[in-house]
Parts: C-alpha cells; sequence; structure tokens
C-alpha cells in the first residue's frame, strides 16, 4: 500500500490523465474530454479503495455456537472485478472460496468482502489468490481453506495477442485441502470450475 504522505493529490492525478490523453494523440481541452480527468480519478477512487481497507478486519468477527458443524463451507462464483498490475487493464472473472472450520465460523458476506478488498487493488491473479487464502487461514484458522479463481484479462483479449474467450484459472490449496485428496476433490466437486457446468 502506498503511504498516505506520499499520495499525490488529487488535481496532480488530474493532470496526469491530462497528460496521457495529450500522448495518445487528444486535445485534453476538448469540450467532450473536459470533465474526463475528473471522471478518471473518481473511477480510480472506486476500482482501487481496497487500498483502504484490511481485508482481515472482515474475518474478525465469527461464531462458534454452530451446533458442531465440521462439514465443508463453500461460497461459490464470487464477481469480481480487479486490474492487471502490469497493463492496468481490469481482470473480470468469479472466485469461490471454501474452507473446513474448526470450531467457529464467519458470517458468508464477509468471505465476498474479502475477495472483494483484494480484488480492488493492482493485481496479478496467483498473487490474489494466495492472499485470500492466506487471510482466510491466518484469522480463522481452519482446518483447511481452498481458493480457486476464474478470470478473463483484458491485458489479454484486448491488446498483445489479442485471444478472445479465454480464461485463467489459479487456485491455493492449504491444510486438509492441501494434505487430503478427498478433501480437495469435495471442494472442487462443490464448485465445478469450468465451461458447461
Amino acid at each position: 500500500m502506498a503511504d498516505d504522505k506520499n499520495k499525490p493529490s488529487r488535481e496532480q492525478a488530474e493532470s496526469a490523465v491530462r497528460t496521457l490523453l495529450a500522448w495518445a494523440g487528444e486535445d485534453p481541452a476538448r469540450e467532450g474530454l473536459l470533465d474526463t480527468p475528473k471522471r478518471v480519478v473518481e473511477a480510480y477512487g472506486d476500482w482501487f479503495s481496497g487500498y483502504d481497507d484490511d481485508p482481515r478486519d472482515y474475518l474478525a468477527r465469527t461464531f462458534e455456537e454452530v451446533a458442531g458443524y465440521d462439514e465443508l463451507i463453500v461460497l461459490r462464483d464470487i464477481e469480481f472485478e480487479s486490474h492487471c498490475e502490469h497493463h492496468m487493464a481490469p481482470i473480470i472473472g468469479k472466485a469461490h472460496v471454501g474452507y473446513l472450520p474448526n470450531g467457529k465460523v464467519v458470517g458468508i458476506s464477509k468471505l465476498a468482502r474479502v475477495v472483494e478488498t483484494y480484488a480492488r487493488r493492482f493485481q496479478v491473479q496467483e498473487k490474489m489468490t494466495a492472499q485470500i487464502a492466506q487471510s482466510i487461514q491466518d484469522v480463522l484458522q481452519p482446518l483447511g481453506v481452498g481458493v480457486v479463481i476464474e478470470g478473463a484479462h483484458e491485458c489479454m483479449t484486448t491488446r498483445g495477442v489479442h485471444k478472445r474467450g479465454v480464461s485463467m484459472i489459479t487456485s491455493k490449496m492449504l491444510g486438509t485441502f492441501r494434505e487430503d485428496a478427498r478433501t480437495r476433490a469435495e471442494f472442487l466437486r462443490f464448485i465445478d470450475v469450468g465451461p458447461g457446468r
């Protein structure tokens, strides 16, 4: 995360957008572009709001009255929008998160918030997958965690090789999800990743 005292001002950010418009061959003073720097800076504030939050805070409130429930908990198809840290292009996808509780559970919306917070930062999908899994493992201390992410990378579809319809799948398995093939298989069966599901 960037240090706030070194963070450029809003005026500096808007000036940078005007510079990029001019570099692309546009006239930043053209009527249609006059408010573009302001809009871009506002969009960045939304897209990268994940730097303002600590995802682990969402996992802090847990529930122990679960009547002895000790089976897999899975939240699948958590839609996310992120941005590639290499080209600043969108990554659009779905995350699937599962854990095997060890006496306590967390509200399911909190799992989605963890995904959202990490997604709203400049990312590479592999790192985001590991960050989500590790934060759940560290805070909840379950018997195991599994995270699978499917993402379409606009840095590949709109530039470079221009390959559409391609998605990348990454996974991170911790604890019993890594050590026990049956637990891992059950998780993967629950999320049923891939086309045609």
